[in-house]
């Protein structure tokens, strides 16, 4: 995330300004904050992700998002935008945000790192809906990843080289690993 703007906004004026900012801004508890754009190696990442979700999710009920979603957690208090996202809830009126994904994916950048891997990892974890997290590096093949047992801890675990994850997430299964991953990065 970037440097806060001065004054404190409430949800609506957030989500007005972002309809019109030439830039996205992360909002956190009243304060919006300038995003950095992402490298080639993040596209290609995030991208891949995104289409082996969609491949999987054609046909369903469920929706894959990319970059400009927004995701709505604690009431309104914070959004972010996803790197990711997996959503298998029912299409709302409000088509500015997703509210109960299933999975969502962030992409580290040196500008991030911190922020995904600590801040988003606990606001991510209290989303009910939510039974995946993956963490992707985007300087080296490594992907940490939490997943929801079917007793609701949360268990954390590397993606090896030649093993894929299985992904459930209603009418969508499927399964990625790191090749589909970190496919034509140069990595």
């Amino acid at each position: 995330m970037g440097h806060p703007q001065k004054q404190l906004l409430h949800d609506h004026e957030y989500l007005a300004q972002e309809l019109t900012a030439t830039e996205k801004h992360e909002f956190v508890d009243g304060v919006a904050y300038a995003m950095t754009g992402a490298g080639e190696r993040h596209n290609r990442i995030a991208l891949n992700c995104a289409v082996r979700l969609r491949t999987a999710a054609r046909g369903t009920p469920c929706g894959v998002y990319i970059a400009d979603m927004k995701l709505r957690l604690a009431h309104g208090r914070v959004f972010y935008y996803p790197d990711v996202m997996l959503s298998c809830e029912p299409a709302t009126a409000d088509t500015l945000f997703k509210e109960a994904p299933c999975l969502v994916a962030e992409v580290l950048c040196p500008s991030t790192a911190s922020i995904d891997t600590r801040e988003k990892l606990q606001a991510y974890r209290a989303i009910d809906s939510l039974h995946y997290y993956l963490i992707v590096d985007a300087d080296r093949m490594a992907v940490t990843y939490y997943s929801r047992s079917n007793r609701g801890e949360w268990l954390v675990a590397t993606i090896e080289r030649d093993e894929k994850i299985q992904v459930e997430c209603g009418s969508v299964q499927t399964s990625i690993g790191l090749r589909e991953i970190y496919e034509d990065t140069g990595l």
